[in-house]
């Protein structure tokens, strides 16, 4: 396995190429088209006189009295900027087949003299990278297989130069999240815990695996993201659901509801309770899963002596905030320093990075 970690800006040619695009997209006379139509469309709108906007799966005939036009009938001569949040490879691969001079936003973002909306979880990994560059690599250096420290690379090398080529390789696999083979689930006889259960998708995984399971503890402080996990799983025997978010601390905080992307947020519209895994779990745990939109470092505080003294297997998101995939790792490790660290990414984009601890083998 590699001994260190290279993190690197994108050459020159590449920022060439993004900047001469972002020249022609302000001042030239060329056709300007938006290839989807999400968060960050209003703030290009408002910049630049946009063409047309490429949404296959739009009902309208117009967004902002701007047409929606199939990508066929896009002008040979157009810049296409590529909106994709969830897919930029897809999306880019796909403009490039009509021959299309395109960039994607990701890059527009980071090189455009623009008030532009922020790309979602990004935190300027850049400045945090070079804040704590050592943090990063020591954890790079424990990962415990080549695929994990090929993965953490690409991927924070993406995060820093927003240079979507970086992650070729990389495919949309969200079904097969948190179940790695290294995890090594027995058939019978786990018990799991499913932080940020949203609508029971995971819990309802897990079973998949482990028909013989002991118990699932499912964590959703969303009501109605956890009615319907209580659906999908009606007549799952020894499930028990805690409408509840987890913390260091207890209490009541505000919430916003958006579905798999519901977050604790001052501007939430509902209220919700806090609590902590270590004085709401009363039995043994073999396997913990947390993804909870950036609040995972707080309730792995709250999980201490879960951790210490049932030594389960971790799943964490690490994927909200550029420092947690340092800092997460490094207080499990100051919690139980007897585990072996995974990574695996699971989208084209900056989201779904999990980090896995798998307790060691004796």
């Amino acid at each position: 396995m590699k001994n260190t970690l290279s993190i690197k800006e994108s050459s020159g040619d590449v920022k060439q190429l993004a900047l001469t695009f972002i020249d022609a997209f302000h001042h030239s006379n060329r056709p300007k088209y938006l290839f989807g139509n999400n968060v960050f469309a209003d703030a290009i709108i408002s910049a630049v006189k946009i063409d047309g906007i490429i949404d296959e799966k739009a009902s309208d005939n117009d967004y902002w009295g701007i047409p929606f036009t199939p990508l066929e009938k896009v002008p040979a001569d157009a810049l296409v900027l590529v909106l994709s949040g969830g897919s930029p490879l897809t999306a880019l691969n796909k403009v490039g087949s009509y021959g299309l001079t395109c960039l994607h936003y990701f890059s527009f973002y980071k090189h455009a003299r623009l008030p532009l909306v922020p790309i979602p979880f990004e935190g300027n990994t850049a400045a945090a990278y070079k804040e704590n560059s050592k943090k990063y690599e020591h954890i790079f250096s424990l990962l415990a297989d080549t695929r994990s420290q090929q993965e953490f690379e690409k991927v924070l090398n993406f995060r820093v130069s927003l240079d979507v080529t970086k992650m070729q390789g990389f495919t949309t696999r969200e079904d097969e999240q948190y179940f790695e083979s290294f995890l090594n689930l027995k058939q019978a006889g786990e018990s799991f815990v499913d932080i940020g259960a949203y609508d029971g998708f995971t819990t309802e995984s897990f079973i998949q695996q482990c028909p013989g399971y002991t118990s699932v503890d499912l964590f959703e402080p969303d009501p109605e993201n956890i009615s319907v996990a209580r659906q999908r799983l009606e007549g799952k025997k020894n499930i028990f659901f805690h409408e509840v978010g987890l913390s260091n601390h207890t209490g009541k905080v505000s919430f916003s509801q958006s579905g798999s992307g519901s977050s604790i947020s001052a501007s939430g519209n509902v209220s919700i309770k806090l609590d902590m895994l270590d004085k709401v779990l009363s039995g043994p745990v073999s396997f913990i899963k947390i993804d909870i939109e950036g609040g995972e470092y707080e309730a792995l505080k709250g999980a201490c002596e879960t951790i210490r003294e049932y030594h389960p297997k971790l799943a964490v998101a690490v994927y909200h905030h550029p420092d947690d995939f340092w800092k997460i790792p490094e207080f499990i490790m100051s919690v139980r320093n007897d585990y072996d660290i995974f990574f695996r990414h699971y989208t084209e984009s900056l989201y779904e990075s999990v980090m896995f601890f798998v307790p060691e083998t004796k």
